[in-house]
């Protein structure tokens, strides 16, 4: 189960309950907890940070094609969409049309979009049709609908895949907080 880190650190202030019977008692408690907590967070926040760098690895800015970086973010769908510097999110604001096929295919390259259904048909999935678009796990309905994607590569494929039509008749669904 995965949890986001403001989560994992109202969990532990809730769990971390003082017993007001004698004060002394809780300064001597705070004191002596207060480092480990201090540790704690820092350890949980590394790891949340390393797990975010590692979604993007290969990740491209749907405005500018450069790298993504975790600095640069904007909501998207219910995702969090990322950037490769801070005029981009500010780009793609003010032309979310334009940049949507990039931004949607950065929502499953980033596993933040999952999804249910072909991109052309609707109909059901076969996993075994499954290909990667761009750093981009998709699957089909059947074989005629992955020949179809496979006859085009590069960016007319992400289009073709990603584009706000395929991807509402796919059924992606985006886990909000991923």
């Amino acid at each position: 189960m995965r949890h986001s880190f403001p989560g994992v650190v109202r969990g532990f202030l809730l769990r971390f309950r003082f017993n007001h019977s004698s004060k002394r008692k809780d300064l001597i408690m705070i004191r002596m907890s207060l480092p480990i907590a201090v540790k704690s967070l820092l350890v949980i926040a590394v790891f949340f940070a390393g797990e975010e760098k590692a979604r993007l690895e290969g990740v491209k800015c749907p405005v500018a094609g450069k790298p993504a970086k975790t600095e640069n973010t904007a909501a998207y769908r219910d995702g969090k969409l990322y950037f490769c510097c801070d005029k981009c999110p500010k780009e793609f604001a003010e032309n979310k049309a334009k940049y949507a096929t990039k931004a949607n295919h950065q929502l499953v390259a980033t596993g933040q979009a999952t999804q249910a259904t072909c991109p052309f048909t609707g109909g059901e999935v076969d996993e075994d049709t499954q290909i990667t678009a761009a750093g981009a796990k998709i699957a089909f309905c059947c074989e005629n609908c992955k020949a179809k994607a496979g006859k085009v590569k590069g960016d007319e494929q992400v289009e073709l895949l990603f584009n706000d039509k395929a991807f509402d008749k796919a059924g992606f669904k985006v886990a909000t907080g991923k």
